[in-house]
Parts: C-alpha cells; structure tokens; sequence
C-alpha cells in the first residue's frame, strides 16, 4: 500500500467515526460523557495528590511551630510564607490533570470535533464551542479552567469565557456548602425518602452559579459590542495516537506557568491577610489569658474546680480534662486576638453593610478572611467561636458553636435563611485571589481582574440580600 493509499484509507476510517463524534446529537452525547470523565478525573482523582500537598505543608508549619517560640516571625513563617506558598502548590495536581487531557484530546484530534458539535450552541451567549471545556473545568477550579480558555482562538469569545468560569461552583466552595447546609437545612425527605431538602440545597448551589453565567455572558456579549460570534471554521484532522512526550511537556509547562506567574500574587496576598489577621496583639489580651492559664494550674493543683475562673468567650464552660481546658483557652485567646486584629476591626465596621444579609461582624470578617482563598471560611469561623483552627466543616464542635451563637438579643444568628443566604453569597463572589491572578496573567491587564471582583461581589451580595429577606418572609 503507497502512503497516499494509507492516507485515504485513514481519512475513510475518520469519516466513518466523525459520523458519531460529529453528529449533532449522538456527537453531543459522547462529548458529555467524556467530558464526565474528565470532570471526574479533575475533582476526585486529584484529590489524593492535593491532600498530601496540604498534608506536606502542615507538616513543615507543624516542624517550624515546634522549632521556633511562639511570635510574629513564626506566625509570619507558618501562616503567611508556608500557607501561603501551600495555597499555591495545591492547585497544581488539578492544573496538570487539565492540560494533560487537553493535549491528549488535540492530539489525538477530538478536540476539533468537540468544538464543531458545540460551537452554534455556545455562539448565541457570545462563547465560542472551545469555551464548554473551560467552563466544565471551572466546575473543579477556575484557575486551570481560566488557563484552558488558551484553546479558545478568537479573543473576545476567550475573554468572556475568562469572566465567567470564577461563577462555576468550584471545589473550594464545597467545605462552606457542607458545613451549612449540615448545620442549618432541615433533612427533609421526599418521594419515598430518594429525595431530600439538603440534596436539592446542594444542586441549587450548583445551578445557581452555571444559570448567573449564562446570563453574565449574555451581558458582557452587548457590552462588549453586540455582534455575531463567527462561525468556527476548523479543518478536522485524521485521528491520531498522541504524543506521548508533547502530551507530558505542555502539562508541565502549564504547571510551571502558574507557580511561576501566579504564585507570587498569591502569596503576597496570603501575607497582607496574615498581617491584617495578626497586628495587633494587645498586651491585655495575653495578661487576661495568662491569668486564667495559671488559676487553672493552681486549681488543678489543689483539686479545686476553676471553671468559673476559665469560663470561654461563648459562655460555655472549659472540659473536667485540664489539657482539653489549656486548648481550650488557647483556642480562646487566638480568637480574642482574632476580634482584636484589623482584620476583625474591619468585620465590626462592615456590620451594617451585612447586617441586612443576616450577618453580624463575626460572619463579615470570615467573609473578608477568606479572600485568598474561600476554604478559609472555615478554620476563619473556628477561631471566631473560640475553637481550634484545626476544625473541619465535618466537625460536630464548629457546627454547635455556630447553632448557638446569637445576636446581643438572643435571637439565633445562624438560621436556615442566613446560611442559604451565606451560602449563595460564596456560590457567586470572587472570593479567590489565585483566580484574579490568573485572570491578571492571562489577559496581562488589572483591569479584568478588577471588573470580575467588582461584578461577582455585586451580585453576590444583591442575591444574598434577596435570599435572605425571601426566606425570613417564607418563615
């Protein structure tokens, strides 16, 4: 057989497979289902690898806490260098997994096809059929689904692709659904008990963030200078076994990118919200706790109760075991230094502006605390309540404390409508500095970055607002 006998017969092969991949039904089916695996392959199989970054760097915080006295240097080193460069890395097994199946899918050719079967479906909100991986992405992570947004060719489609992927409800915003809707949703069940209020509380954050995209895209395509998205005009190459050593390079170089590039915003970032969390740290603070460490030392001595005299911040009294006390206290006094920080004189300035979401100083400074990254809602509220930072949003502890907190007249303060009301809040804010750095480096201007802060924080307070002022209405 002559090569141009192995050519055509190859073409006739592809023909005969483009008649499924391209089709615009049986086409779209498998492009969902692969896009599943990838899906999958991007939020669970990453996992193990991110967990044993974090567990890696919580181990070096632990050496250095245990190699250095207690002090700014330390705090600086474990909580602003070290959690900061880890908030950087643990992105990384994502960000690889991504590029890895991008490059095999180009190479292999399916790329090409699964942007024709999608492209006049994406055109009508101004994307382009290049933009569905992306977005499907940012269902993990916006910030490998931003750097994806590389495959999309004409620029303005790839912008607004840039501007909506943060809306995706991504894998970090999962710890604050979990902890809420745990705490504060009603285990209704329905339908023979197949369907429950918390599942559907669970899809609705989902949903909430994919159908605001829609409409968002639909707005910055007028604003941007309404026209019509060209059609995708693309030459669909031969199948093809990939490349296995180009396959390994792009991911690596896309990995290398984002430390190198983004990284450096993140971590100075991480190291502001240190300093504003930290500074500054009252001499009366450390005086007040260290009195009641040493009646505690004395009373334990002498067999006498001082659970009066160690009596936590929320009013419940310290554990019968006095090394739960001497946690408990330090729990204590890191979230009386918390209230005391700049940080939290922030949370108490900003109370009016959220009062009306439900919110009270304590929900509005986690809120701020968690820009570099939303996950940090949650140890953010642990020292609030005077427990370990250490508390998950699985943790029976945090979820007490935050039923039994209340306003100054002894209303609740968490209630169903405040948590759907915080809830939806993260769902659509851009509470992730990584994401704005990414979307600085991939349009190389503040500008954008700006605008995606700006326009996700407005909506998502104006959908808190209604959410809660709704649900108090509905009871």
């Amino acid at each position: 057989m002559t090569r141009r006998d192995a050519d055509a017969a190859a073409a006739s092969r592809s023909d005969r497979v483009d008649d499924v991949l391209a089709h615009p039904v049986f086409g779209l089916a498998v492009f969902l289902l692969l896009m599943l695996v990838v899906f999958q392959a991007i939020y669970s199989w990453a996992s193990p690898l991110m967990d044993l970054v974090e567990s890696g760097f919580a181990a070096a915080g632990g050496w250095v806490e245990g190699a250095m006295t207690e002090g700014a240097l330390r705090s600086l080193i474990v909580d602003g260098v070290i959690g900061g460069v880890g908030g950087v890395l643990i992105f990384l097994p994502q960000i690889v997994i991504l590029f890895l199946f991008i490059a095999l899918l180009e190479d292999c050719g399916y790329m090409s096809r699964a942007a024709f079967v999608l492209d006049r479906h994406l055109r009508r909100v101004g994307l382009s059929g290049r933009s569905f991986i992306p977005l499907l992405s940012s269902f993990a992570c916006a910030v490998p689904g931003i750097l994806a947004t590389r495959v999309i060719e004409d620029r303005r489609s790839r912008l607004i692709t840039i501007l909506v992927a943060p809306l995706m409800s991504c894998s970090a915003r999962l710890p604050v659904y979990a902890l809420l809707i745990s705490a504060f949703i009603p285990d209704t069940r329905w339908f023979g008990g197949y369907l429950s209020t918390r599942a559907v509380t669970w899809l609705a954050m989902y949903l909430i963030g994919a159908a605001v995209a829609v409409v968002v895209a639909l707005g910055l395509h007028a604003l941007l200078g309404s026209r019509v998205v060209p059609g995708l005009v693309i030459e669909l190459p031969n199948y093809t076994w990939p490349a296995w050593k180009s396959v390994v390079h792009r991911a690596f170089r896309a990995g290398r990118e984002f430390v190198v590039n983004a990284g450096t915003v993140i971590l100075a970032c991480s190291v502001i919200i240190w300093a504003l969390a930290y500074y500054p740290r009252p001499a009366s603070v450390h005086a007040e706790f260290e009195a009641r460490r040493q009646a505690l030392a004395t009373s334990s001595a002498s067999g006498e109760s001082a659970e009066a005299d160690v009596e936590s911040a929320s009013g419940d009294t310290l554990d019968a075991d006095l090394e739960a006390r001497l946690a408990r206290l330090d729990a204590a006094e890191a979230g009386a230094y918390l209230r005391q920080s700049y940080l939290g004189r922030f949370g108490s300035w900003i109370e009016p502006a959220v009062r009306p979401l439900g919110w009270d100083w304590r929900i509005g400074t986690a809120a701020v605390a968690s820009f570099p990254a939303r996950e940090v809602v949650v140890a953010t509220l642990a020292t609030i309540f005077n427990l370990s930072a250490d508390e998950t949003e699985e943790s029976p502890e945090l979820r007490a404390a935050l039923a039994q907190a209340s306003w100054p007249d002894g209303r609740p303060l968490f209630t169903g409508a405040s948590a759907l009301s915080l809830m939806v809040f993260f769902a659509l804010c851009c509470q992730c500095v990584s994401t704005l750095a990414v979307i600085r480096r991939e349009t190389g201007s503040w500008r954008w970055p700006a605008f995606t802060f700006t326009y996700m924080t407005a909506l998502a307070y104006l959908a808190a607002l209604g959410t809660y002022q709704v649900a108090i209405r509905l009871g």
